[in-house]
């Protein structure tokens, strides 16, 4: 026989049966369907993780800080009688950092504290201000959404975050002179057009509560680009602005100038925070770590973090395939039963292709044939069954979870291209797994006896 006479022989069969075809694929359809819904949850938990992962967590970035800073680094046994100031971070070794092989971009990081600034008179927002090389924001993997890093004076760049809360100049003067809330900073989801324009940055002096803050005005050259894959709420209360390290400079001299008595020199203390490493790739960062604990600095990396993460994941992937095989394991059981019974009912029809000239393979392929065609029914069925558990569960977590600001509710669960015939594969598996038993019963049968007994 003909490969297309078994699978006409075998849809004829399942025809016949449709009580016990419809049990036995729907068995095959929920157990290929657990499978596919469970790749399908640790792909999409995958996917997120590491759009989440790729933003706060980069594999081929780390921060160095003082060596005297033990932080989320290796720690450092440093004795009290020692010169602490070799541990700290400086141009000299700023620049022998970026010297060092496979580094793309180091910048250094000043924190110049979180102020107010004013734009266009009447409104008003928080942001963090960082003193740094503008140049380096986008070797560090930051995108512009408009305008670009440049060399001007009194410049500034703004995150993407930066440009939302802002809040009018009269409502603040109401909520401090008397005793209405404060307006949430975070809470307004619309963008302020922000490029382009000159702010004011108002600059409390320490010490003197009462006095009027320092104010710098800078333009605003840049603004950078939301992050993909960051939590709406995260990036709009996120609020930076990057200056260059000239301008926090000026900053921190002005404010010496303003804070300083008669016995004191006046000095700003305008220190490097950090330092943001950028590598070629990420296999060079541990060589890089040591390298830059040489020169009795503290590196650290999100590499064991991130290796620790995608472990994690890997079980869960692990765990949930299990319950979809554990399933697909109790369908091939009542397809046994099922093709078993089969083989019983039609021990005449079994009997007469033998006297007709049907060997033992002809015989055993039929059954095979007739339980793969079962699986792959189920399978098929399985695949629309797993689209509708993810486009439900996509809904329930739309409708329990409150909308982000300004953005539209995407899809959370996804089911990629490649897990349907995994699905289907292990759907046809089932069944010809589970039919090679009633194939071989089917193949034992005696011809005369069953002709007889009929």
């Amino acid at each position: 026989m003909k490969l297309g006479d078994y699978w006409r022989m075998a849809w004829d069969q399942l025809k016949r049966r449709k009580v016990v075809t419809a049990m036995c694929a729907m068995g095959i359809a929920i157990g290929s369907a657990s499978i596919i819904v469970a790749l399908a949850f640790g792909e999409s938990v995958t996917h997120y993780t590491q759009q989440q992962m790729s933003y706060y967590l980069k594999a081929d970035e780390m921060t160095v800080v003082s060596g005297t800073n033990r932080g989320p680094g290796p720690t450092r046994q440093i004795d009290e009688s020692e010169d602490v100031s070799v541990y700290a971070i400086t141009e000299a070794k700023l620049d022998l950092i970026r010297g060092l092989p496979h580094v793309l971009a180091a910048a250094s990081y000043r924190n110049v504290g979180y102020h107010w600034f004013q734009i266009d008179g009447t409104k008003r927002g928080q942001l963090e201000l960082i003193a740094t090389e503008l140049d380096t924001l986008q070797a560090l993997g930051m995108e512009f959404q408009q305008g670009e890093a440049a060399d001007i004076d009194n410049a500034i760049i703004l995150n993407y975050g930066a440009a939302y809360g802002l809040v009018d100049e009269e409502s603040l003067q109401q909520s401090s002179s008397s005793n209405v809330m404060m307006p949430d900073l975070y809470s307004n989801s619309i963008a302020y057009p922000v490029y382009q324009k000159q702010i004011l940055l108002q600059i409390d002096i320490p010490g003197r509560d009462n006095a009027d803050p320092l104010e710098i005005p800078v333009r605003v050259i840049g603004v950078l680009k939301e992050p993909e894959g960051a939590m709406p709420y995260m990036v709009y209360n996120s609020k930076q602005g990057y200056i260059s390290p000239e301008l926090g400079l000026r900053i921190s001299e002005e404010l010496a100038n303003l804070t300083t008595d008669e016995n004191s020199g006046g000095q700003p203390s305008y220190e490097i925070n950090e330092i943001k490493v950028k590598a070629e790739d990420a296999e060079y960062i541990p060589q890089l770590e040591q390298w830059i604990g040489q020169l009795r600095l503290t590196a650290y990396s999100n590499l064991d973090q991130i290796k620790q993460m995608e472990g994690e994941f890997a079980i869960v992937r692990i765990l949930l395939g299990g319950a979809g095989l554990f399933v697909l394991l109790i369908a091939s059981l009542s397809i046994v039963v099922a093709m078993t019974m089969s083989t019983y009912q039609r021990r005449r029809q079994i009997g007469i292709m033998k006297v007709l000239g049907a060997n033992l393979r002809q015989i055993r392929n039929m059954f095979i044939v007739e339980s793969t065609l079962l699986g792959l029914l189920g399978g098929l069925v399985g695949v629309l069954l797993s689209y509708w558990v993810i486009w439900g569960i996509n809904i329930l977590i739309v409708q329990l979870s409150d909308s982000p600001p300004g953005g539209s509710n995407p899809e959370v669960l996804f089911i990629s291209l490649w897990i349907i015939p995994i699905g289907l594969m292990f759907a046809a598996l089932t069944g010809i797994f589970s039919g090679i038993y009633p194939a071989l019963k089917a193949a034992k049968t005696d011809a005369l006896t069953a002709i007889k007994r009929e």
